[in-house]
């Protein structure tokens, strides 16, 4: 039988990272204190250190996109409302 593919959350993966970039244990050490290979230390630590300048910068773009993004849709409701509303009291007579 087929062991279910262990998933690990980013908070965990960069703790490996940080641990292997700070370099005060070897990567087998860290392996076997996180119960990970060493190989996956040594790409995590990778992954990390190419995806470090991410950390500064984008983040505030990708915040404005996304609140940009949910003004439109909430302005679209409202315009929605709007019109059904007209429409209502334009048939009561008011």
């Amino acid at each position: 039988m087929r062991q279910k593919r262990r998933k690990f959350e980013p908070g965990f993966k960069a703790q490996v990272a940080l641990g292997a970039i700070r370099e005060k244990m070897t990567t087998a050490e860290i392996a076997q204190k996180f119960s990970v290979s060493p190989n996956q230390v040594a790409k995590w630590k990778k992954e990390f250190l190419e995806n470090s300048s991410k950390a500064f910068g984008k983040k505030k773009k990708e915040s404005l996109e996304h609140e940009l993004e949910s003004l439109y849709s909430k302005i679209g409701k409202l315009e929605i409302e709007r019109d059904f509303l007209k429409k209502s009291l334009w048939k009561t007579g008011l």
